[in-house]
């Protein structure tokens, strides 16, 4: 059992990886632009793909999920994959994405972080959910859609799959009731059909 201070510092350092702004930073030395400024506001892929073209869409996408395995997996070999440290550090690299000390806590909404955590932790749960919102956004062309079912279905394939230890329980719970609070204007503007769709080229509406 790792040390109350182990499971402390893994929690910050998760919290500070989650935190980096890629989306903000490539945006900012590409172009010069400020991404908050641009589309809907959101650092993600999502908006830097609408916004800033396709390339860089997928590099800061993969940079996301890249943070979000790297803060699982370092505390994972600091605490010899103690299960309470991990899920603390799930917790915690989803909520730096979501509020980053580096752009005074106006982040993303970290599913590209939480798809790179829960990358190491429940990889065939997440890859159930994956075909899941591939589906939804080919048929609906809706990213939002995907995501906010996607948030709301893998608690449920989780505990089918892996029967995980409360701890993990709870970090995909919390994790994923904050990716739907964080969809909450998506959830709007889908119920009122004024979300934008998604397409693979770049798009100038906001």
């Amino acid at each position: 059992m790792p040390s109350p201070f182990t499971i402390a510092f893994t929690t910050l350092l998760a919290y500070l990886l989650g935190g980096i702004p890629f989306g903000y930073w490539f945006v900012r030395l590409s172009s010069g632009k400020d991404i908050r400024t641009m589309g809907s506001g959101n650092i993600g892929a999502t908006n830097v793909h609408r916004t800033a073209g396709g390339k860089a869409g997928v590099i800061v996408l993969l940079l996301d999920i890249l943070k979000g395995f790297l803060a699982v997996y370092v505390t994972a070999l600091l605490t010899h994959s103690n299960v309470l440290a991990i899920a603390f550090s799930t917790i915690a690299v989803v909520l730096g994405h979501c509020y980053p000390v580096f752009l005074r806590f106006r982040g993303g909404k970290a599913v590209a972080c939480f798809v790179g955590a829960f990358l190491y932790v429940a990889p065939f749960a997440l890859a159930i959910i994956s075909i899941l919102f591939v589906l939804v956004v080919w048929l609906s062309k809706y990213i939002s859609l995907g995501s906010i079912l996607g948030a709301v279905l893998f608690p449920l394939v989780l505990w089918r799959i892996y029967s995980p230890s409360p701890p993990i329980l709870w970090a995909a719970l919390l994790t994923c009731a904050l990716i739907i609070y964080r969809h909450k204007a998506n959830i709007v503007r889908l119920a009122r059909g004024q979300e934008n769709v998604f397409s693979l080229r770049r798009s100038r509406t906001p």
